[in-house]
């Protein structure tokens, strides 16, 4: 796709990246627009070379992709990527196609040039609808930010400018679904109600495990089984598709390096099958914001001290079966990770992202005293 647009008294040439050269000024644009934006945490380029590499990432063999790159006076201005995720659309009987990563400086002319040609190439498709950010899954960055701006960006989630808000709603894009993110300051001493729940729990449930780990080698043997039970527990969840097998290895190779084992705790029945999990992480953004995104020849050593060192701790990912819920294995999961969290020098936990219809779930986090300090959202538009 090769689109002059004439706005204003330049033209913005909007090109699909085709090459790897091209490729690189798609990855690399960000960089250059948040070069002064203290919050913003560069992607891991290692994992990024992957991500949009079809040959790699599973997740591109059922869907329709584009990325575009916009251009001005020979100048890489803008770029957007737009999916069509068939599987997705099957499921749930929708006739939708997403934009994702989705970057300018403060332009509305490149903005509404690149917001155009996705949605043209969309309609094209037969697409009715466009949704976005969202990408292959909602395990990818979702939502741009509404909340929270001084806050400091957690892996998995968008870094954007109020600006970028601004550029969608004037090209007629409005809110689609709100996911919130709480802060939970980290207790000194575990409440007495999640004591009593917990004891509850393990009488009640006389039969289930909670395993915890030291080691990342002894973690890969439940990982498929996590990843299946997720499957199970998220089908609902707005975006979510379920992973391949070849795409929960490629979910593992992508974060579990990065996880203290400290931070994974799986519910297990005397036959060793997994009917629940939480998992979080160390927040390392300031580490890979030293390492500039490169792992190596220091990168990693950065990263890794980022985790030692920092006193936040991110949730990643929580499911329980749905055979074994209200038996109280949150709390039984929930009490473990503040123990692990408090003995690794952590203070707050960071919820990650929670969709705002999700009241079971937000009842939990308000429960712990958490606070609402960011929030995203996800925008729609009809394409007639």
């Amino acid at each position: 796709m090769d689109t002059a647009i004439k706005m204003g008294v330049k033209s913005i040439i909007i090109q699909e990246v085709k090459s790897k050269k091209e490729l690189k000024k798609f990855i690399h644009l960000p960089a250059a627009i948040h070069r002064n934006h203290s919050n913003w945490v560069p992607p891991i380029y290692m994992d990024e070379w992957e991500f949009f590499n079809p040959k790699k990432n599973k997740s591109f063999q059922s869907c329709d992709t584009i990325l575009l790159l916009a251009y001005r006076a020979g100048d890489v201005v803008g770029r957007i990527m737009g999916i069509i995720h068939h599987k997705y659309n099957d499921q749930h009987q929708e006739n939708s196609a997403r934009f994702a990563f989705f970057e300018t400086w403060n332009d509305e002319e490149v903005a509404t040039g690149l917001i155009v040609a996705v949605e043209n190439w969309a309609r094209a498709k037969g697409m009715k609808k466009m949704v976005g950010p969202l990408a292959f899954s909602d395990k990818d960055p979702q939502g741009f930010l509404i909340e929270g701006f001084d806050e400091p960006a957690v892996i998995a989630s968008n870094c954007n400018f109020p600006y970028q808000v601004e550029l969608l709603e004037r090209n007629s894009y409005s809110k689609e679904v709100d996911l919130v993110v709480y802060q939970i300051k980290i207790p000194e001493s575990i409440p007495e109600f999640y004591i009593q729940i917990q004891e509850r729990a393990i009488r009640m449930n006389p039969n289930l495990y909670v395993l915890e780990f030291t080691s990342r080698r002894k973690v890969k043997p439940y990982i498929h089984p996590v990843l299946q039970l997720l499957n199970q527990t998220f089908i609902e969840i707005f975006g979510f598709i379920p992973f391949t097998e070849a795409e929960m290895d490629d979910f593992a190779n992508r974060y579990l390096f990065l996880i203290n084992p400290n931070f994974i705790k799986i519910v297990v029945t005397d036959k060793n099958e997994v009917v629940a999990f939480l998992i979080g992480m160390s927040h390392i953004g300031e580490g890979i914001q030293k390492s500039k995104g490169y792992l190596f020849p220091f990168g990693i050593f950065q990263i890794f001290a980022s985790a030692r060192k920092s006193k936040q701790m991110n949730l990643l990912l929580g499911g329980i079966h749905t055979a074994f819920r209200g038996k109280g294995l949150d709390v039984m999961m929930g009490v473990k990770m503040l123990e692990s969290a408090k003995a690794l020098g952590k203070t707050v936990i960071d919820s990650h992202l929670e969709l705002e219809y999700n009241t079971k779930v937000r009842a939990e986090m308000e429960k712990m005293g958490g606070v609402v300090y960011k929030r995203f959202r996800i925008f729609g538009k009809e394409l007639k």
